[in-house]
Order: C-alpha cells, then sequence, then structure tokens
C-alpha cells in the first residue's frame, strides 16, 4: 500500500512538472533559454515518471531497465540541449536582449 502511495506520488509529480515546464518553456523570450527550460524539466519529468514506475513494479528485472533507461536519459537530455545550443551559436544565433532604452 505505502509503494502503490508513493508511486502516485511521483507519478503525479512527474505529470505536473511536465505541464509547468511545457508552459514555461513557452513563456521564455528565445531559443537558448527554451533549451534549457526544456532540458531540465525533460531529465526531472522523466525521472519522477520512472521512479514512480520503479515504485509499482517492485524489485524485479523492469526496475533495473527502468533505472537504465534514467541513467540514458540522465547523460543523453544535457547533452542534446548542449549539442543545439552550440550549433545555434555557430550558426549566428543571437541571444535575446532586453532593450534597456
Amino acid at each position: 500500500m505505502m509503494f502503490d502511495v508513493l508511486s502516485w506520488i511521483f507519478l503525479v509529480a512527474g505529470g505536473i512538472v511536465g505541464v509547468i515546464g511545457g508552459i514555461v518553456m513557452h513563456r521564455m523570450p528565445d531559443f537558448y533559454t527554451r533549451t534549457h527550460a526544456a532540458g531540465i524539466t525533460d531529465t526531472l519529468t522523466a525521472a519522477l515518471f520512472l521512479l514512480g514506475l520503479a515504485f509499482q513494479a517492485g524489485l524485479t528485472l523492469a526496475t533495473f531497465k527502468l533505472f537504465l533507461i534514467f541513467v540514458f536519459i540522465f547523460f543523453t537530455s544535457p547533452t542534446a540541449s548542449h549539442s543545439l545550443v552550440n550549433a545555434a551559436m555557430l550558426g549566428g544565433l543571437k541571444p535575446w536582449m532586453k532593450n534597456n532604452d
């Protein structure tokens, strides 16, 4: 019973973080801040979902597979965000600057 409650807490928290992150991402002014918001939210949302699913699965092979998926996402999501931002910088995309006129 306790594992079910913990599982649902993590699954709901992952959903809430994902929705809030999506809203925040659309409110950001430029590509660089949007990429930052998407990378952080993607990693945290995936971690919460996978942790909730691991509590549902118990100590099984599925839990180990979920852990491997988390490790993969933990390393690839920030790397992909960095690569996108680096390509944008090399392509000449300038960061947004607020005019102080």
